[in-house]
């Protein structure tokens, strides 16, 4: 089994709250994150497709196949969007990293041709980052 990555950046802003809850309320529950302003964060995304090598091609996956499915299905909806109101696919989820990598992993898992998606990693900061691997 060989696991190909690609990385990915983007810069997003977003607001973490609970509507009906008061500004107070999402300060307490979620710190500076729940500004009213938004904030943002330059993140990087790591997509690893796990496969057997095509004995034709030598490839898991052609990786610029890869590129352009990220893009295309992520990149495009999330780059210097605000993922509150800008992104379709976080429409009816609190903009946690945790929500964003699993959402993420939605966008992509039926999308890649060969080989199967193995995990979808976020880096929020140089010392935070997200997985999941679709369980």
């Amino acid at each position: 089994m060989v696991y190909l990555t690609r990385r990915e950046t983007f810069a997003a802003a977003h607001r973490l709250y609970i509507a009906g809850l008061s500004d107070d309320e999402n300060l307490k529950l979620f710190g500076k994150c729940s500004h009213p302003n938004w904030h943002g964060h330059n993140y990087t995304l790591e997509v690893v497709v796990a496969g057997e090598i095509d004995p034709a091609t030598g490839f898991v996956l052609d990786i610029k196949k890869l590129k352009d499915i990220i893009h295309q299905y992520v990149i495009s909806k999330v780059d210097h969007k605000n993922l509150n109101i800008d992104t379709d696919f976080m429409k009816g989820f609190i903009p946690t990293s945790e929500n964003i990598v699993t959402q993420i992993w939605k966008q992509l898992e039926d999308k890649i041709p060969n080989g199967k998606l193995y995990s979808v990693k976020l880096y929020e900061t140089e010392n935070n980052y997200f997985e999941y691997r679709g369980e």
